[in-house]
């Protein structure tokens, strides 16, 4: 499915089920993730989209985690899990008509630029947002020393704020529509710093000392070469990291959610649903 910024195509079922569960796998932490997370608001159960497997809000089900989502013998961990700290926009209704003209409700936006990690253009977000995309940036970074021994120049995304009905389920007004979501497609990274020789850092092959970049539609499932050892490894490894960190993001979709094989889709819905 094509996706231009601004402009999006297919559903985001961002919101997921709406009775409360736990982790799949109890040892997540130890051993990556298994399985898919779930934690929602309660709601009236709805029902899962037949047509494709797409959660959508009240499925009260797990969405799809890939098992190797985190290699075995990983050696970097994916953190402590962290709270999640409610949000200003949690009361806001997102059930729409099904058809006409989406009206989306007025929220104070920002254009913001990144303060840890540029982004390639500015996002438009909402205010509120802005303070959760500058975690994500630390966590983007953090990873991207870990395995490239440097942070990328700047986060590639496909667009933030889009006034519109999520594609799949008319009802609801997407996260997209009050500037609450981003997609991100990608990291560009520069070259390697110069080190002397006896400094400490993270050796790399030769390769990623040079400018490079990382994509989720070419690097996700990368079977071979440096776009497995480092590429697949960062986008995996970034990935368990943000699931644990409950104070960023409550929807993290990726490819195993239909319409998602070339980008992150983050948003902070009144749900939980994780689905990569």
């Amino acid at each position: 499915m094509r996706m231009r910024e601004g402009r999006f195509n297919g559903g985001h079922g961002h919101a997921a089920g709406l009775a409360a569960t736990r982790l799949a796998a109890a040892g997540l932490a130890a051993a990556g993730l298994t399985a898919a997370m779930v934690l929602v608001a309660a709601r009236p159960a709805l029902a899962r989209a037949p047509e494709n497997g797409a959660m959508r809000p009240g499925a009260g089900s797990e969405g799809a985690i890939p098992a190797d989502l985190l290699a075995a013998g990983e050696t970097l961990t994916i953190g402590v899990q962290t709270a999640d700290p409610g949000y200003p926009l949690d009361g806001l209704k997102r059930e729409i008509a099904a058809t006409g003209k989406v009206r989306c409700a007025k929220v104070p936006m920002v254009r913001y630029k990144g303060d840890v990690v540029r982004y390639h253009h500015p996002v438009l977000i909402y205010v509120g947002f802005r303070d959760r995309l500058r975690r994500f940036e630390a966590v983007v970074k953090q990873t991207a020393i870990d395995i490239y021994g440097r942070a990328p120049r700047q986060i590639r995304h496909i667009g933030t704020y889009n006034c519109r009905r999520i594609g799949l389920w008319p009802t609801l007004l997407s996260e997209h529509g009050i500037a609450n979501g981003i997609d991100v497609a990608g990291f560009d990274f520069g070259p390697a710093p110069r080190r002397k020789p006896g400094t400490p850092g993270v050796a790399v092959p030769r390769a990623l000392r040079r400018p490079f970049k990382v994509r989720m539609l070419k690097h996700w499932h990368a079977p071979t070469g440096v776009a497995h050892s480092h590429h697949r490894r960062f986008l995996r490894l970034l990935a368990a990291r943000l699931v644990q960190r409950r104070d960023i993001f409550r929807v993290l979709l990726g490819p195993s959610y239909p319409g998602h094989n070339n980008h992150f889709h983050f948003d902070v819905s009144p749900w939980r649903l994780v689905q990569l």
